[in-house]
C-alpha cells in the first residue's frame, strides 16, 4: 500500500490524484493517449463553438481519467484486480469510440 502523499501531486497549489500505479503500462499509455486526444478535441470544440463535439470530448476525457484511476473511487481503497479490470474496460470503451 502506498503512502497518502503518493496518491496526489500538486501543481500551482492545486492537488491532483495520481494515476493508479498497478495499471499495466501498455494500458496506461493507451489511456493517456485517449486523454491527450480528448483534451485536444475539447480545445478544438470550444474554438469552433461545437457543443456536441465538446460533450463527446469531455466524455472521452472522463472515461480516460476514470480508467487511469484519476477520478471515481479512490484506487488505493480498492482491490488491484478490480482496478485493472476497470482500466481495461475504459480502454476498450475508448478504443470503440475510434471505430
Amino acid at each position: 500500500m502506498s503512502e497518502p502523499d503518493d496518491h496526489f501531486f500538486v501543481v500551482d497549489g492545486r492537488r491532483w490524484r495520481r494515476t493508479d500505479p498497478v495499471i499495466p503500462e501498455e494500458t496506461a499509455a493507451a489511456l493517456r493517449s485517449h486523454l491527450g486526444r480528448g483534451r485536444n478535441a475539447v480545445k478544438q470544440a470550444k474554438r469552433s463553438g461545437d457543443d456536441t463535439a465538446l460533450e463527446a470530448a469531455r466524455h472521452r476525457n472522463g472515461l480516460a481519467k476514470h480508467g487511469l484511476g484519476e477520478r471515481g473511487p479512490a484506487w488505493w481503497e480498492r482491490p488491484e484486480a478490480d482496478r485493472i479490470a476497470d482500466a481495461e474496460r475504459a480502454r476498450a470503451e475508448l478504443d470503440a469510440l475510434d471505430d
